[in-house]
């Protein structure tokens, strides 16, 4: 990952601390395996224990993120139970996420 895109990160992450209990975040995809790209599209996962209204939350911290700096941040969200409990942690994606992402 870039200078850019992990501060970037830095910043997202921070603001959604602030907002909601997060537990943990990471970044995946060609960002965070600092690809040659010339996509403006930046893929975070993050786990929170939900609150109401959390989710809609999270999307408009990644929204307004995105906005001030010229990107698309694409978060997949889950809540703990949904990754400990559920066939969720099974999936591809978290497994490639578990794998490859970088966690901040």
């Amino acid at each position: 990952m870039n200078l850019r895109d992990y501060s970037i990160a830095r910043e997202f992450k921070r603001r959604l601390a602030e907002a909601v209990e997060l537990i943990d975040f990471k970044v995946y995809g060609s960002k965070a395996r600092a690809m040659k790209t010339n996509s403006r599209t930046w893929m975070s996962s993050l786990k929170w224990r939900p609150g109401p209204k959390d989710k809609d939350l999270i999307y408009e911290i990644a929204w307004e993120v995105g906005l001030e700096n010229l990107i698309v941040i694409s978060p997949l969200v889950f809540t703990e139970d949904e990754i400990e409990n559920s066939p969720l942690r099974a999936s591809p994606i978290l497994i490639n996420i578990n794998e490859e992402g970088i966690r901040l």
